[in-house]
């Protein structure tokens, strides 16, 4: 459910694919023990593939683990899913969801691409269809997911995220239990010390698809909004303040619900975005096979919010196996945070004319910087971009951040891991060093 709808891409194709092949050698990726063939478009790199097996949302003590628990508890009719590969195809990925085929996030500067057949999930979405198909009704499932992003505090290539969904029979009595649920549920939050800004169920800029009863439609996501703002008062509303939460919804587009909302709660004095939700689109249950039948979905990452309710500060936090880090936390507790130290920055550039035929992503030189340094980067910006009027060449220049989360890097082994990254990008890109 939480897509990328606003960002744009660019770059040719098999931009990655291309230096992808020039720094392997062998014919086949392995993935979770399965062996697939490397094309002109892969471009999953070896620290990338590390994370796969990791699954962070199953290791009982994580925050990310716990946050999923008590979601889970919050939803505990639902059936709890956890062990799907992340290896899915792109029209399980895009297409069974009703994605245009010139979305973005389809491009290989977005995403990340086994071969031209096969990717990294990009959210949860891309196991609606299977798990309607299988006949359940009300589910949870809990995945990571992968997308080729920037570097820095917030942001990390591979994140998780649970998605949820629950249908009903399109039928009399289909409508007499979704109105008694909403009952129940109003009821509920009366009793609860939460304020709603909400905004209408269904409207003109936000509609009853083809096909759905109008009536019904608007009782489903009425209790699509109830069933979330109970989850939502369970994990931000057990504070001591008596000043009651406030959860305002936002109306929203996604290619697979409609009516569509995102939801944004009021916390620790500012307004953060939780999580994108709708009326499943009909297409969406037709492809399952799932006939006369209507409901809803939500996706949520877990990583915003546990930085929110854990205090931490860096997403990269949540990779470390330091004990330091680990040995904070328990199983179905939210402490906060204790930073153990804040160790120096170290800031390199590296300035590079661009070669006239290669084409290099933002994305492209991240995941390079990755590949090299792994989690010893704290972000990376572009500070300058210039065409040399007489020559018509690019030139850019990034600005590395070394920081790492465990110790001090001394300015020899920052220099050392930046005349690895400049060797790489000169390998890969054949760019020029300025």
């Amino acid at each position: 459910m939480l897509s990328r709808l606003t960002r744009s891409s660019s770059g040719a194709l098999n931009s990655s694919g291309l230096a992808f092949r020039r720094r392997i050698s062998q014919k086949h990726v392995e993935i979770l023990g399965n062996k697939y063939p490397v094309d002109e478009v892969t471009n999953v790199t070896p620290s990338i593939l590390s994370k796969v097996p990791l699954r962070l949302h199953t290791k009982p003590g994580h925050p990310l683990c716990t946050l999923r628990g008590l979601i889970e508890e919050h939803f505990a009719g639902f059936s709890h899913v956890s062990s799907f590969s992340p290896v899915v195809s792109p029209f399980k990925n895009f297409d069974e969801l009703s994605f245009a085929k010139d979305h973005p996030g389809r491009a290989v500067t977005d995403s990340y691409y086994v071969n031209k057949d096969m990717m990294l999930r990009t959210h949860t979405s891309a196991h609606e269809v299977e798990m309607f198909r299988k006949g359940e009704d009300k589910w949870l499932l809990t995945a990571d997911v992968y997308r080729r992003d920037e570097i820095d505090g917030s942001h990390y290539p591979v994140f998780h995220q649970v998605e949820g969904a629950r249908i009903f029979d399109a039928t009399p009595e289909g409508v007499k239990a979704v109105e008694e649920d909403n009952e129940r549920l109003a009821q509920q939050l009366a009793k609860s010390n939460i304020e709603i800004e909400d905004v209408p169920h269904v409207s003109p800029t936000n509609p009853v698809q083809e096909g759905h009863d109008p009536v019904f439609a608007e009782l489903v996501a009425k209790n699509l909004k109830l069933s979330l703002n109970g989850m939502i008062l369970k994990l931000f509303g057990g504070g001591a303040s008596k000043e009651p939460l406030k959860v305002r919804w936002i109306e929203a587009f996604f290619p697979f619900t409609s009516p569509s909302f995102e939801v944004e709660v009021f916390y620790q004095g500012k307004w953060l975005e939780i999580l994108g939700s709708g009326v499943v689109v009909k297409a969406t249950l037709d492809t399952a096979g799932v006939q006369n039948k209507i409901g809803w979905a939500f996706g949520l990452g877990l990583e915003r919010i546990a930085m929110v309710l854990y205090s931490i500060p860096d997403i990269r936090l949540f990779w470390t196996e330091d004990e330091r880090f680990l040995s904070q936390f328990k199983a179905g507790e939210i402490t906060t945070f204790k930073p153990y130290s804040k160790y120096p920055a170290c800031y390199k550039d590296v300035s590079f004319w661009l070669p006239a035929e290669t084409s290099l992503h933002e994305n492209d030189f991240c995941d390079l910087v990755r590949d090299t340094a792994g989690d010893l980067v704290e972000d990376v910006k572009k500070v300058d971009q210039f065409v040399h009027p007489k020559t018509k060449r690019t030139s850019v220049c990034y600005r590395i951040n070394y920081r790492s989360m465990d110790r001090s890097l001394s300015n020899e082994e920052t220099n050392q891991i930046q005349g690895q990254v400049v060797s790489e990008l000169k390998s890969r890109f054949g760019v020029e060093i300025r």
